[in-house]
């Protein structure tokens, strides 16, 4: 069985976090990914500070074992996700969309376990500087916000630039590609797309459908226009976004376009009006199944590859 640091700081069985996605990550399948031996993560976005308590409360009810929760750093809420997550004694709070540096020293106090998304070399050595217990080094392959770099780039070079256990994230889905962050350095691997088709993922059947049905070329990125490129399925939404980013559409005009579109997917399955986040792995996504068997899955397929390494070597 696979063990690593990440494993040995966290308290679980296999070094595999659940992404925070907006909407998507809740209390229920949170719970059900820790209960399967990963990190099950409830996703903050945009929502108020009492509903992430609210869907904290539910995962505790449904596991005794650690979960952490994702703050969106550009959330008008994000302040008050940083207090409810003190509050609530949670085990890891992981940040995406931003610096989270004004948080850092009020969530070590508390205990609790920081461990940023981060995009660039320059991000993971402040993190290192700033007290943060790991970091999760994303690709531009994964759903929802992205940056420039790839994963195969991106993680070996923040392996090389801080000291701390590295996870790696984006295009990761199977045993393949766990087995590739490890031998990029990682530690550990975070994804999310890969849980859409959860049977515990609460998202419409419209999406998981999509997800299921995807093809190598069905996703593309919007929004880097305004300086935050999200990555999602290819929609008329996703589509209609695009002609007027490049259109000329005013900023804030644009900025409204997209209000509300994730939520639209994720409840409703709005494929006119919806924006459904995901990574480009959603072609390898075959199947409906638990939790819990992802993982058992996932890993099981990893070690086998990662011992068959040294017979390459004549």
């Amino acid at each position: 069985m696979i063990k690593s640091p990440i494993c040995e700081m966290l308290g679980i069985p296999y070094p595999v976090f659940q992404g925070g996605m907006a909407w998507i990550a809740d209390g229920s399948l949170a719970a059900a990914v820790s209960n399967g031996g990963g990190l099950g993560i409830i996703a903050a976005g945009n929502a108020p500070g009492e509903y992430v308590r609210q869907q904290i409360r539910i995962a505790k009810s449904r596991t005794t074992k650690p979960i952490g929760v994702n703050i969106m750093l550009l959330s008008p809420y994000a302040d008050a996700v940083a207090q409810v997550v003190i509050e609530e004694n949670i085990a890891v709070v992981t940040t995406g969309a931003g610096n989270p540096s004004k948080y850092i020293k009020d969530w070590n106090h508390a205990g609790i376990k920081v461990i940023p998304v981060v995009a660039s070399v320059a991000m993971a050595k402040l993190m290192t500087r700033l007290g943060a217990a790991a970091v999760i080094a994303e690709g531009g392959e994964s759903g929802g916000h992205v940056g420039e770099l790839t994963t195969m780039v991106l993680v070996p070079q923040i392996c090389d630039a801080t000291t701390l256990p590295v996870l790696a994230a984006g295009g990761i889905a199977d045993g393949r590609g766990v087995a590739a962050a490890f031998m990029l350095g990682a530690c550990g691997v975070q994804m999310g797309t890969r849980f859409l088709s959860a049977k515990e993922c609460a998202i419409h059947p419209a999406y998981k459908q999509k997800i299921l049905q995807a093809t190598d070329l069905c996703t593309m990125v919007t929004g880097k226009r305004l300086g935050h490129p999200v990555r999602s399925l290819r929609t008329p939404f996703s589509r209609a976004y695009a002609k007027a980013e490049f259109g000329g559409m005013p900023d804030a005009q644009l900025e409204d376009f997209a209000k509300g579109a994730l939520r639209l997917a994720v409840l409703e399955g709005d494929n006119e009006k919806g924006c459904f986040l995901s990574g480009q792995i959603a072609a390898m996504v075959k199947k409906e199944q638990p939790a819990a068997e992802i993982i058992k899955e996932i890993m099981e397929e990893t070690e086998p590859i990662l011992k068959r390494a040294p017979q390459w070597i004549n």
